[in-house]
């Protein structure tokens, strides 16, 4: 498996200093978050995005996907929610990378089976669009579909290869689902996995990994056995939690943590 960051544990980090963590402390790629207020975002101008594909070329490290804030489920109209995604796509096109993550968003004003209607309807829809730049959009496990059962219903209805499923285990274990359980329910469509760690349901400040009590080794485990060589992306949620510890004085001790049980589990 390969190993990756987020820049939410690094806001607003200038693109060759994310590609020098990123070279400095052996990760192979980056998770890069799409946002106004990052370096890379929706406007970015298309010869900015040859710099910042460029960049990650140069130094050998890969962009792993683009990581943005479209609530596929969310009430309301189709058409603003497509137009974002598509650009999204389009942003990840111009990068060179391959994925795109999108959140569910189902609010409280319908029903589950209105909000697993409306994602899967959306995402059957820009998939084939997603094709076409040869990308492909990642539902990740989070708010209203937290579990692998969750997202995996509505990617079932989908159909589509290009829509698949981004691994949240915080989410997931936050939704009472086993690791195994959710490896299962995920297995068809999943694109990688994000690992992080907690203290506790109640405490979600992010904590260097092995420290708090997600089940991190039985993720390892469960994708290992059943043959997943994907990625292995650490979202340290710095962004929100501005008390916590810098994510860079922890990503040489998560790259060793992570390889360990990756070993242990070979």
């Amino acid at each position: 498996m390969k190993l990756a960051f987020s820049t939410l544990g690094v806001p607003g980090l200038p693109v060759p200093e994310v590609v020098a963590l990123a070279t400095r402390y052996g990760y192979h790629g980056v998770e890069l978050r799409a946002h106004p207020e990052e370096p890379v975002h929706l406007g970015l101008p298309l010869g900015e995005r040859a710099d910042v594909a460029a960049a990650f070329k140069t130094d050998g490290i890969e962009i792993l996907g683009i990581a943005g804030y479209v609530k596929v489920a969310a009430p309301g109209e189709d058409g603003p929610v497509l137009h974002e995604l598509r650009s999204l796509l389009e942003l990840a096109r111009d990068l060179g990378t391959r994925f795109v993550r999108v959140f569910p968003g189902g609010g409280t004003e319908q029903s589950a089976e209105e909000a697993d209607a409306t994602a899967a309807r959306r995402l059957g829809t820009a998939a084939e669009y997603a094709a076409d730049l040869g990308v492909r959009i990642l539902l990740e496990t989070h708010d209203s579909h937290r579990t692998g059962a969750d997202a995996g219903r509505v990617l079932g209805t989908v159909g589509h290869h290009q829509a698949g499923a981004l691994w949240d285990v915080m989410h997931t274990w936050l939704g009472g689902e086993q690791p195994a359980q959710t490896y299962a329910a995920l297995a068809p469509f999943l694109g990688y996995v994000q690992v992080k760690d907690i203290a506790s349901a109640e405490d979600t400040t992010p904590l260097a990994l092995g420290a708090g009590v997600l089940p991190l080794t039985e993720c390892v485990d469960v994708l290992s056995r059943n043959g997943w060589d994907g990625w292995l992306c650490w979202e340290y949620e710095k962004r929100w939690y501005p008390d916590a510890a810098p994510l860079p004085e922890l990503l040489a001790a998560g790259r060793d943590h992570l390889a360990r049980l990756l070993n242990d589990a070979a």
